[in-house]
């Protein structure tokens, strides 16, 4: 009997395109997720800075340094995220979060800044939560980084509170 002579095997499947599905099929973020998310960050990030300046009119000296840090870095955040959004070609919100009229609303310089501590996990919080939902490397790099400068602020502030 003659044998007949072997041809490679064809693919078992065809080419995976993966790469090209819609990012909500593939478990991220679609660009709406993305927009609320990042405006809710904004928010927060606008009322931490702006507790992080108005507490430096009644704070403790020793505490000055540390809350100009804090006000500098959520200003850095806040337009990180505006440049985010803006990249997303979304509109920026302009408000600021509910968080900073109950912070302002305690009046020991001590416990504000405890409160504002709490601010700060929350967002590191909600970072954790969005992260592995944003496919956008550059973005994800970025929120990464604000996770990071927000653990920062939190040990810096604990320490503050240790001291006292």
């Amino acid at each position: 009997m003659a044998q007949t002579p072997q041809t490679p095997a064809s693919p078992s499947s065809p080419v995976c395109y993966a790469s090209e599905a819609d990012d909500a099929y593939m478990g991220f973020a679609t660009r709406d997720e993305l927009v609320a998310a990042l405006n809710e960050l904004l928010e927060a990030e606008r009322a931490g800075a702006y507790v992080a300046r108005a507490s430096l009119n009644d704070a403790p000296p020793e505490m000055a340094d540390l809350l100009k840090s804090i006000a500098a870095d959520e200003a850095r955040w806040c337009a990180m995220l505006t440049a985010q959004l803006e990249r997303l070609s979304a509109s920026p919100s302009a408000k600021r979060g509910a968080f900073a009229e109950k912070a302002m609303a305690i009046a020991d310089p001590h416990a504000r800044l405890l409160f504002l501590n709490r601010g700060q996990n929350w967002v590191v919080r909600k970072l954790a939560e969005l992260m592995p939902k944003v496919r956008d490397d550059a973005l994800h790099a970025a929120l990464r980084e604000m996770s990071e400068s927000h653990v920062h602020n939190i040990d810096a502030a604990a320490r503050a509170l240790e001291s006292d």
